[in-house]
């Protein structure tokens, strides 16, 4: 890593609100803390606001901001790679977005990054999503993020099929397939399902309020005890 993004590093991890010890910048950037400490010491006497001592921990004065959109090489190939795959493995109005967020980001970056969108050495196989799933992966987003219920017919893996009604949570991608984890009126408990067993999939625009015991947090807290 070059010193001046270390320096821009450093300047990322402190905070106005906590300290950051010199043991914990070492081990993010993988250098001494004597290294950090002359960071430090560096970054003061260039009019960055670090308050703090070694031992103590550092902090940021509260009003500095940083400049916006310093990515490193590797941040920058990560955020590229993130959007192919939200491009190939998700819906339209999905992929459209990630396509127009990486236009933007590229139109601003320092021009010294910019051949980076055009690297070829990492890709995403296109997987296009089969039959109404794109469709279904679009409704079931934005009903989570209304927080209004769902209705479906499905399709178990044994072929019994049940007219369900779901509160959807979340959403899970395993590789070519996606589940939604929601709270099932049917069995009055929490179900995975497959997006493309799901049939005439429905928002009914009715609101559900987030529960104790029903949250996405909740389900997640039963997986983690199995």
């Amino acid at each position: 890593m070059r010193r001046a993004d270390r320096l821009f590093q450093i300047v990322q991890q402190l905070h106005p609100s906590r300290a950051v010890t010199a043991r914990q910048l070492a081990d993010t950037l993988d250098v001494s803390e004597r290294t950090i400490y002359r960071d430090i010491q560096d970054l003061s006497l260039s009019g960055v606001p670090v308050s703090g001592e070694a031992g103590q921990g550092y902090r940021l004065l509260p009003g500095f901001r940083l400049p916006p959109l310093m990515f490193t090489e590797e941040e920058l190939e990560a955020i590229i790679l993130g959007a192919r795959m939200v491009r190939a493995w998700t819906d339209k109005d999905l992929a459209r977005s990630a396509h127009q967020a990486l236009q933007k980001i590229e139109h601003v970056v320092p021009e010294r990054l910019r051949p980076e969108f055009d690297k070829q050495e990492i890709q995403v196989p296109d997987f296009p999503m089969e039959g109404m799933a794109g469709e279904q992966l679009r409704q079931v987003r934005q009903a989570i993020r209304k927080q209004i219920k769902l209705k479906m017919d499905y399709t178990r893996e044994d072929g019994q099929q049940s007219r369900r009604v779901i509160q959807p949570l979340g959403l899970f991608y395993w590789g070519k397939v996606w589940t939604v984890v929601g709270w099932c009126e049917l069995r009055d408990a929490f179900r995975n399902f497959r997006l493309d067993r799901m049939q005439n999939l429905q928002p009914t625009n009715i609101p559900f309020k987030s529960q104790q015991g029903r949250t996405l947090q909740d389900d997640l807290s039963i997986v983690c005890e199995l």
